[in-house]
C-alpha cells in the first residue's frame, strides 16, 4: 500500500498523459477530413505524402536524405509510427536515399516500385536491404493496377507498361493518377516527353486538376502536347532552392505560363498542402 501511495504521482502522470494522447487523436481524427496531398519540401528531389479521410497513407519518393523525416513529422502525429505503403518511382538518389530513413523509422506495409534492375546509383542496395529487413510486402508497379486508399479514392498505374531488365530507370518510371471523386492528380516522377508521348498514345483521358511537373522542371519533360492533354488547373514543382541543374528551366515556366497554369514551387513556397474534397482542391 506504502509503495502505491509513494509511486501514486507517477501513475497519475501516466493516466494523464495517456489522457492526452487519446484527446489529441480524437481532436485530429475529428477536423481529419477529405484527401491531403503534401509535396514535401525535401530539397532537390521529390516526396509527397498522400493522406486518405479514413488515415491511409501512402509516401511516393523519399527525396535524396533524411530531410524527409522532418517534413513528415509536420504531417504526421508524433504516435503515428507506420506509413502504409511507400511508391518509388525510380532508383535514383533523390527519389531512394530518405526512404533509407523511413525505413529505419516508420512501419512499413508494402512497397512498390517498378522492379527496374539499372539504379545508377551505388547506394541502391542499402535501401533494397532494409526494404528486404523490412518484410514489408513488395509489389511490381504496372499499368493497370489500381491501389484502393478509401471509398472512391485510389491510385491508377499508368507506367510502366512492363517491367523489363536492362531498361534505364526514367524509361521504367512508375507514373500515377491519383482520384478522388472528381479531382485527380498527376504523379509524374522523372518522366520525360518520350514517355509523355508514349502515354498519350494510349488515348483515354488524363485530364488532372494538379500536375507533379515531371523532373523537377528539366526541359526534357512537360511537352506542349503533354500539358494541352491534362490541361491542369494547377502545376507542381519540386525542386531545391539553387540546385546545380537550373531547375526548373525557364523554358517550362515560360511553357506553364503560356497555358495560364498557376505553379507552386517547393524551393520557394516550402511543403505545398493541397486538400480536396472530391468536388474541389484547396492549397493550405
Amino acid at each position: 500500500m506504502s509503495s502505491i501511495v509513494k509511486n501514486f504521482k507517477y501513475y497519475f502522470l501516466g493516466i494523464l498523459f495517456l489522457g492526452a494522447v487519446f484527446v489529441w487523436y480524437a481532436v485530429l481524427a475529428e477536423t481529419r477530413s477529405g484527401l491531403k496531398v503534401a509535396f514535401l519540401d525535401v530539397g532537390q528531389g521529390d516526396a509527397i505524402f498522400v493522406e486518405a479521410p479514413n488515415g491511409n497513407q501512402v509516401l511516393i519518393d523519399g527525396g535524396p536524405n533524411k530531410s524527409v523525416l522532418r517534413a513528415l513529422s509536420k504531417q504526421m502525429p508524433f504516435y503515428d509510427r507506420t506509413v502504409d505503403g511507400i511508391i518509388l518511382t525510380h532508383p535514383h538518389l533523390d527519389h531512394y536515399g530518405g526512404l533509407v530513413d523511413v525505413l529505419d523509422n516508420y512501419k512499413i506495409n508494402f512497397e512498390t516500385d517498378s522492379g527496374n534492375d539499372n539504379p545508377e546509383s551505388k547506394g541502391f542496395d542499402i535501401y533494397a536491404r532494409k526494404l528486404e529487413e523490412e518484410k514489408a510486402k513488395r509489389i511490381f508497379a504496372k499499368k493497370g493496377m489500381r491501389v484502393n486508399l478509401d471509398k472512391g479514392l485510389y491510385l491508377d498505374i499508368l507506367l510502366p507498361v512492363i517491367n523489363k531488365k536492362g531498361m534505364s530507370a526514367h524509361d521504367e518510371m512508375v507514373v500515377a493518377r491519383l482520384i478522388y471523386g472528381n479531382n485527380s492528380f498527376l504523379l509524374t516522377g522523372d518522366m520525360e516527353d518520350n514517355l509523355e508521348n508514349y502515354l498519350l498514345g494510349f488515348g483515354g483521358s488524363l485530364r488532372s486538376d494538379v500536375l507533379k511537373v515531371g523532373h523537377h522542371g528539366s526541359k526534357t519533360s512537360t511537352s506542349e502536347n503533354f500539358l494541352g492533354a491534362i490541361r491542369p488547373s494547377l502545376a507542381v514543382i519540386s525542386v531545391g532552392k539553387n540546385n546545380k541543374y537550373g531547375h526548373p528551366k525557364k523554358e517550362i515556366i515560360d511553357r506553364l505560363a503560356k497555358f495560364e497554369i498557376p505553379i507552386l514551387r517547393t524551393n520557394e513556397k516550402g511543403t505545398i498542402i493541397i486538400k480536396s474534397d472530391g468536388e474541389k482542391i484547396i492549397v493550405k
